[in-house]
């Protein structure tokens, strides 16, 4: 995982929104489509850049892909932030 690609897929309001849907249950390709007013296309590049940065996995069921959250990859990206915010820096103590 690259966290320029993971802050640049985080960067996109769509994406984040594919995200959200996602935190719930895994999703057709098609399901995610439904939920917004771009074209299939557009979606589906969004979750091209989502797997990239490692944020999603997908699995294929029959004829389908299935989409769901990578929690393991938001986990350290929250770790990185709350260290950048000092929250896990015991030495600061004086």
């Amino acid at each position: 995982m690259g966290i320029q690609n993971t802050l640049k897929a985080l960067s996109d309001p769509i994406r984040r929104e594919i995200l959200n849907l996602l935190k719930n249950r895994k999703m057709s390709a098609g399901e995610i489509v439904e939920q917004f007013s771009v074209t299939g296309a557009s979606i589906s590049r969004h979750l091209s850049v989502l797997k990239e940065a490692d944020l999603i996995r997908d699995s294929r069921e029959g004829k389908y892909i299935f989409y769901e959250l990578n929690a393991s990859v938001l986990e350290e990206i929250m770790l990185w932030i709350s260290e950048l915010r000092g929250e896990h820096n015991h030495d600061k103590e004086i």
